[in-house]
């Protein structure tokens, strides 16, 4: 009898969604992962977890209220690219979003630091793996 090959076991799928703030000038808002979390002092696009029972454009109004202090509407983010990659035993699914209107002034309430920062000078700046791909696809989309 012939033997059936396994397939490699599944990961957890960890979705979580980000945001590229775009100013009038054209430059993209991303924040410093604080000490003591994972990838700490990488810099990102703001955002975070989706949690069960949220849509994705949902979790991203919580979670940049949340973390910049700013306030999203629903039909301001436009879907723009996702990024899939292995992290700690989980299997990350990021959805990225552009923004280029919100009401308020961004604050980093929960990183290190804010940066706006021109598309062409997110390739100097020590990203996440997830991060990486997406600034090109980011930088056509501007």
């Amino acid at each position: 009898m012939a033997k059936i090959s396994e397939e490699p076991a599944i990961s957890i799928l960890f979705p979580v969604v980000a945001v590229a703030l775009i100013d009038g000038e054209g430059r993209v808002l991303v924040q410093r992962r604080p000490a003591g979390k994972m990838m700490a002092g990488l810099w990102e696009f703001p955002g975070g977890k989706v949690e069960p029972g949220e849509t994705p454009e949902a979790a991203l109004i919580r979670e940049i209220a949340e973390e910049l202090g700013i306030a999203i509407s629903p039909a301001e983010l436009k879907p723009a690219a996702f990024a899939s990659e292995p992290l700690a035993g989980r299997h990350l699914l990021l959805l990225l979003y552009i923004c280029r209107a919100w009401d308020g002034m961004p604050h980093a309430l929960h990183a290190e630091e804010l940066l706006w920062c021109p598309p062409d000078s997110l390739y100097d700046l020590a990203m996440p793996p997830a991060d990486l791909p997406l600034i090109g696809l980011l930088k056509a989309l501007i």
